[in-house]
């Protein structure tokens, strides 16, 4: 573990600012872009088809890239076909459709959509257009769309202020309750909206921090929702009231109040503890108790400030990216760390995600997650299976074991037979 070159699963020609995987079908979906700025730089969602090759390598294709105009996509959750997407201050849902549909190259070259083509043509024929930090749709970086493929359809539903900031509205955060029943949004006004889904009727709107909302996640059934600030606090809330604050520097007293400020929050399920909540602020994961809210485990991180938090679907698994572009992988039981890469993006890491745990997607590793960056880069981080000896091998060994004891008692105590 250490300092290493993690190969690019792709690049992008703009930032990315968010992953994620749909589990219905696979499909990676990334977004991000230049926003308003006059830089020729796009705003996006991208579809990638993943494929797995060998036992530990993946290669992606691009399927279609849907043009989102001047408003880049800065975060996003999915939930059964429909993406919510936050652009600006607004929280936008798109239906998207993924069908097979075989075309000649002609075809699908103008299927694939015409912001992929005179992307393309803009690396062709110009070295002054960078496409990004570090020259990220140089020529030769962007995926090439396929011709005979699944085909993937965008269609927008609605759109809602998510928040209203005067001076400059951002949605940070969006997330689907686990009944996908509820849309929940945190932007820089400091405001948790709460939306019913699909109906987008406004369930609550309260001030839950000083400051903008890092991000929040809801607790299965619904029940609690926990939300995290700038103002170093993580708050604990049942529908709009407060139940609670988290402290988790209780556990350590040599740490003041406020010398760390929560950074992410997540609800998921461990082997041994079917609720529990784990919550990283910098340089310190902490793992709680979802009944109580008590901290179970509080374990150092390292020194980088932590950006992104993703835990796998069976909550093995604990993701964590960093501002100066670090990934690491822990077991979220223990918070041991199995995987890190230092630097493996050079800059800072803006989302994560877990491949679905499926054999055929995930290959001979016991975990594989995503990250991607300000830097354009799509990366495939994978934890191999630990090897275990055949059963026959232990067997064998045994044996040998018992005939080498009994040789060492006959020669040291004779008759002992």
């Amino acid at each position: 573990m250490g300092k290493r070159r993690v190969p690019d699963l792709y690049r992008a020609p703009f930032p990315l600012y968010s992953v994620k995987v749909d589990p219905r079908t696979g499909l990676v979906i990334t977004a991000g872009g230049g926003r308003a700025s006059k830089t020729g730089i796009k705003n996006a969602l991208q579809f990638l088809e993943l494929q797995l090759v060998g036992e530990h390598s993946y290669s992606a294709t691009l399927l279609h890239s849907h043009d989102t105009d001047t408003r880049a996509t800065m975060n996003l959750a999915l939930g059964d076909g429909v993406i919510a997407a936050g652009q600006d201050g607004t929280c936008c849902l798109m239906k998207f459709k993924h069908g097979s549909q075989k075309k000649d190259g002609k075809a699908a070259g103008k299927d694939a959509g015409s912001s992929v083509q005179k992307g393309n043509a803009r690396r062709r024929t110009g070295k002054g257009d960078k496409g990004g930090q570090d020259g990220a749709a140089a020529s030769g970086d962007m995926l090439d769309t396929k011709d005979e493929t699944v085909q993937i359809s965008v269609t927008g539903l609605a759109e809602v202020q998510s928040d209203l900031n005067p001076q400059d509205p951002l949605q940070k955060v969006v997330r689907f309750s686990p009944d996908l029943s509820l849309l929940l949004t945190g932007g820089t006004d400091g405001h948790i909206r709460v939306w019913e889904f699909p109906s987008l009727k406004k369930k609550f709107d309260f001030k839950a921090h000083e400051g903008e909302i890092e991000d929040l996640d809801m607790s299965p059934g619904n029940k609690h929702l926990v939300t995290v600030g700038r103002d170093f606090a993580c708050s604990v809330w049942s529908g709009n009231q407060l139940a609670m604050g988290l402290k988790w520097f209780e556990t350590m007293p040599h740490i003041a109040d406020k010398t760390y400020r929560y950074m992410a929050c997540r609800f998921g399920k461990v082997e041994d503890q079917k609720d529990a909540l784990r919550k990283p602020p910098p340089c310190f994961i902490t793992k709680w108790d979802g009944r109580s809210f008590l901290p179970m485990l509080t374990a150092p991180c390292g020194s980088e400030v932590i950006s992104s938090l993703a835990v796998s679907d069976s909550g093995t698994f604990l993701g964590l990216g960093t501002v100066t572009g670090s990934v690491a992988i822990y077991i979220s039981f223990s918070l041991q760390k199995l995987y890190y890469v230092q630097e493996s993006h050079g800059i800072v890491v803006t989302d994560l995600a877990f491949l679905p745990e499926h054999r055929q997607i995930r290959g001979n590793n016991e975990a594989a997650m995503l990250s991607v960056a300000v830097d354009s880069r799509c990366q495939v981080h994978t934890v191999a299976n630990r090897r275990s000896f055949p059963i026959w091998l232990v067997l064998f060994f045994c044996g040998v074991m018992v005939v080498a004891a009994v040789l060492l008692l006959q020669h040291l105590f004779p008759g002992f037979i």
